[in-house]
């Protein structure tokens, strides 16, 4: 790998980066993050999408700069000059520097799946009933709850949880629907009991219908009963234990 002395001019540009150090010295690439984040993630090479995530095909010491990583730097460290021998192994053991805006796009994101999260698990004790998106959204501004856009919406809940309690009622909670569906609904429809929640003590009837308790996030009953409602055309007999 032959290096041109620069690609980028010294703009006052930022950059989503992979940033490699040893022994040193300092290697950088500029790459598209998603991909990128995406092939970290995987753990294993893939030549096709190093193509895509990066955005030259060149070892940079500082992007920001211009700067190109000197020729014996790389083969010093990487013990090769093969481009792409480098590039994936700067991916995979290198840390990822996000920008200031795109790490405020992952925010953003991860701040609606907390959002969504709650909503789908979270009622009001004072009414037994969800909180409206708006109202989730309004709580977290209010306790200037801080999201974290790197770690998992799941494991955040719980702490968020902890603050939106000092401005709003809230609660997580469950309940149990006692369903029984007809035969012609009953197979159909029994993978979607389980995408809303856990099945508990279900029983094929001789007329081929289904019983079951259903575990749900409190959150979600009306949707339930609604879709429930709306694809056996008011077939299924549905109740709140």
């Amino acid at each position: 790998m032959v290096q041109n002395k620069q690609t980028f001019d010294k703009e006052k540009v930022h950059f989503n980066l992979i940033k490699y150090q040893k022994h040193g010295k300092n290697f950088e690439l500029a790459v598209d993050p998603d991909l990128a984040i995406k092939y970290k993630k995987s753990g294993k090479r893939d030549d096709e999408v190093l193509r895509d995530l990066l955005k030259s095909e060149k070892v940079f010491e500082d992007v920001s700069k211009g700067l190109l990583a000197p020729d014996e730097n790389i083969i010093l460290v990487f013990k090769t000059n093969k481009f792409f021998d480098v590039a994936n192994r700067m991916i995979l053991e290198g840390e990822i520097q996000l920008t200031a805006e795109y790490r405020e796009k992952l925010r953003d994101e991860k701040r609606r799946k907390i959002v969504q999260l709650i909503h789908r698990s979270a009622i009001n004790p004072k009414t037994n009933t969800p909180h409206p998106i708006s109202r989730i959204e309004d709580a977290i501004l209010e306790a200037k709850v801080k999201v974290d856009e790197l770690k998992k919406a799941e494991d955040q809940v719980q702490e968020i949880l902890a603050k939106l309690k000092l401005v709003i009622p809230i609660r997580f909670d469950e309940k149990v629907l006692s369903i029984h569906l007809p035969l012609q609904y009953a197979a159909k429809l029994h993978t979607l009991l389980q995408s809303y929640g856990k099945i508990e003590k279900e029983n094929w009837l001789p007329d081929g219908s289904f019983m079951c308790k259903l575990k749900i996030p409190a959150g979600i009953t009306n949707e339930v009963f609604d879709e429930l409602n709306s694809k056996t055309h008011g077939a299924i007999n549905i109740e709140i234990e």
